[in-house]
């Protein structure tokens, strides 16, 4: 068995909560509960805030961990980056107040600048060779400049949303973060193999994101031409039917490309086409 530490509340919560589910894991916690028995999975689920699971992950007190890599990279424990999860999005983004006639690096020097994320900051700087005065603040860091507290922020963006109403604008990006499994280093075999059953789940679902199961009826003498448009997996599945000189095809299409397709393959004689959520994909 192996223990697994999530976020306990919050956005990454709901999301790592919903993939589990999806992988067949059950979990669920009872208010103030800090330990869960996860059904479908020979785990238990450890709940802690984000910022203090890469330390956990790295003592040992949990064998594994889903949080955002910026608080990895902030920690800077020594920990296993096992896979990226694909949801929890955003990026640690440098921002000055909009009417501080921001020229580039050559502006920063000298100034003051709040952030949760020193660590990253006064690396990112460092490498730059800029010196900064760089003022930690836990919380509401958009604010800063507006109170004189700092000239610049850097700080979580997502949608941009919060800096625009606070009078900020985005000008350099710091770090590209997104939930990432995270694995204590030098785990046992046996947990080890448990662990990579679940980046097995777990990388099922991510690759069967944004994908769609297509079926259709094709005239036979049109089935090369569809088939060089849709390569598929290994290649399409084709069945008779039993109306002479048709087919049926079967293949997995991207959804970005999956109007574009259908309109290329109706032109080929394509009807009864039928479009299916694809749940998991497993090569």
């Amino acid at each position: 068995m192996i223990r697994l530490a999530i976020q306990a509340k919050g956005r990454l919560n709901e999301e790592t909560t919903a993939l589990l589910a999806d992988a067949g894991i059950a979990v669920t916690a009872g208010k103030r509960k800090l330990v869960a028995r996860a059904g479908g999975f020979p785990m238990e689920v450890l709940y802690l805030r984000d910022d203090d699971i890469p330390q956990a992950v790295a003592m040992g007190v949990a064998d594994a961990g889903i949080v955002g890599w910026n608080e990895v990279a902030e920690r800077g424990y020594d920990v296993e980056r096992a896979m990226n999860l694909g949801f929890g999005a955003c990026r640690l983004s440098l921002a000055v107040p909009r009417d501080c006639g921001y020229t580039g690096d050559e502006w920063w020097q000298g100034r003051r600048v709040a952030t949760s994320y020193p660590n990253v900051l006064g690396r990112y700087f460092g490498e730059r060779g800029i010196d900064v005065e760089i003022h930690e603040i836990a919380g509401s860091v958009e604010i800063a400049p507006a109170v004189g507290m700092a000239d610049a922020i850097c700080d979580i963006v997502s949608s941009g949303g919060t800096l625009v109403q606070n009078g900020l604008r985005e000008v350099a990006t710091v770090l590209q973060s997104e939930a990432v499994l995270i694995v204590t280093p030098g785990l046992g075999e046996e947990k080890r193999a448990e662990v990579e059953k679940l980046k097995f789940r777990f990388g099922s679902i991510i690759e069967s994101r944004g994908m769609k199961y297509v079926l259709m009826n094709l005239p036979q003498e049109r089935l090369d031409e569809a088939i060089a448009l849709l390569p598929g997996m290994r290649s399409p599945t084709v069945l008779p039917l039993a109306a002479q000189g048709w087919c049926s095809l079967h293949v997995v299409i991207a959804e970005g490309e999956l109007w574009e397709k259908i309109e290329r393959l109706k032109q080929l004689g394509a009807e009864g086409i039928l479009v299916l959520a694809l749940e998991n994909m497993i090569r």
